[in-house]
């Protein structure tokens, strides 16, 4: 059958396929946006996991398909790499990214132990055994862990630089937000991916272009839309929101797959509106009393100081409690949250061993022989992007936000020059 997308089109989804795309751990993501508080910024945000997890399949399925051509890639194969990339995200928690808070004190866990979980111990384990695939493997591979030998480029399709996820959620979030930042062309990326030499997914560098558009795309986007400012406040307030329930009533438990995938955006919502510790919290989102930035410093540079040292909870609480106590009149550490939101603008999460910040490329000689390039050696502006993005916010009420404001750039300094002394 044919499911129409309004961002791929449409997608193609087989009689084995839509046996898991209708099992409940999947339909329960039709219930999970995509991009958890950005519909406070951008009207349209309102799309669900569930429909970038049928994009990243048929994505996935295109790319597998194309490498078939030219490696040793079995039917059963095309089918795994469908079947992970539909199942990556089962995992995902409620408002998605912000339930990781949780899930990672509580349990040390994020959404792909869950992922792996669910898979193993769900009625998707019964379907992909009756359609002839492994629930060993496929958990391992939607997470991009399935380390078979001779097929690391299988993990990549699913969890690299430029993996068949970043492609889908880039132009889909572009589209439903009209940030507009996701005009790329990601068929000719998929249609230049093959393997090279040493067994690792490579693009030709006759998309040389359209790789950088992909790269300066999701910077933009990462700036633009998931870090955007309001969309972080609404993210801190819910995580806020998630610690204090559960501390007043220790209602995430991992004892039962049914008993996690209770829990979805609506179940929760209407949960933390109703719990003592956190519906006031709850309140003020829905009445969009949302919190206001007072501090706010972006920087490009790789393992800049301020924002390595306040990853550590122990001294962001630390100088969370030195803000508080210079604004004075009695504005508490509660009042007052420290966000930083780091990640490398481009892209490394391999499951093998390259060399960080160094996406393979290639060239191929007129005899078709592939030779491998590095790629910051040959595109200045993929060189400009080898640093890091740093944001650094200080988040408080707006009855507190000028004095927190000042106190603020006392401890950190001015945006333009923060100095942490330790």
């Amino acid at each position: 059958m044919y499911i129409k997308d309004p961002v791929l089109g449409y997608i193609e989804v087989n009689q084995n396929m839509i046996k898991l795309v209708d099992s409940i751990p999947m339909q329960r993501l039709r219930r999970i946006k995509q991009l958890c508080g950005s519909d406070f910024v951008y009207l349209g945000a309102t799309h669900c996991r569930f429909s970038h997890s049928l994009g990243v399949m048929s994505l996935g399925e295109q790319l597998i398909v194309k490498l078939a051509r030219d490696n040793d890639i079995t039917t059963e194969n095309i089918e795994e790499v469908k079947a992970a990339a539909l199942l990556h995200d089962v995992g995902h928690g409620p408002f998605s990214h912000v339930f990781e808070g949780l899930l990672s004190k509580k349990f040390n866990k994020n959404h792909e132990h869950i992922t792996s979980w669910l898979i193993l111990e769900t009625e998707i384990a019964n379907i992909l055994e009756k359609i002839g695939l492994s629930p060993e493997d496929i958990s391992k591979l939607a997470v991009g862990k399935l380390n078979r030998k001779d097929q690391h480029y299988v993990d990549q399709i699913i969890a690299s630089s430029v993996d068949v996820d970043s492609l889908d959620y880039l132009v889909r979030d572009s589209h439903f937000t009209g940030a507009e930042y996701g005009f790329i062309d990601i068929y000719r990326l998929i249609y230049t991916m093959e393997v090279n030499n040493a067994g690792n997914l490579a693009i030709n560098l006759s998309a040389l272009s359209t790789l950088e558009a992909f790269l300066l795309a999701r910077f933009e986007s990462f700036k633009s839309i998931y870090f955007h400012k309001t969309s972080r406040a609404v993210q801190i307030m819910l995580d806020e929101a998630l610690k204090k329930a559960d501390e007043n009533s220790n209602f995430l438990n991992l004892d039962s797959p049914t008993e996690y995938l209770k829990w979805d955006d609506y179940t929760m919502w209407t949960f933390l509106l109703k719990n003592d510790a956190s519906k006031d919290i709850m309140e003020n989102i829905r009445q969009r009393k949302i919190l206001k930035v007072a501090y706010d410093r972006t920087t490009h540079v790789k393992d800049e100081v301020v924002p390595s040292i306040l990853t550590k909870y122990s001294v962001r609480n630390k100088i969370i409690e030195e803000i508080a106590q210079s604004a004075g009149d009695n504005i508490q550490p509660s009042d007052i949250w420290i966000d930083v939101p780091t990640l490398p603008t481009v892209p490394y999460s391999h499951s093998v061993n390259l060399e960080p910040m160094e996406i393979p490329v290639f060239q191929k000689t007129k005899n078709g022989r592939m030779i491998s390039k590095r790629l910051t050696e040959i595109s200045d502006i993929i060189r400009v992007l080898k640093g890091f993005l740093n944001i650094v916010r200080v988040y408080t009420t707006q009855e507190n936000r000028e004095k927190v404001s000042k106190a603020a750039e006392e401890i950190l300094g001015t945006p333009e020059s923060a100095k942490i002394s330790m």
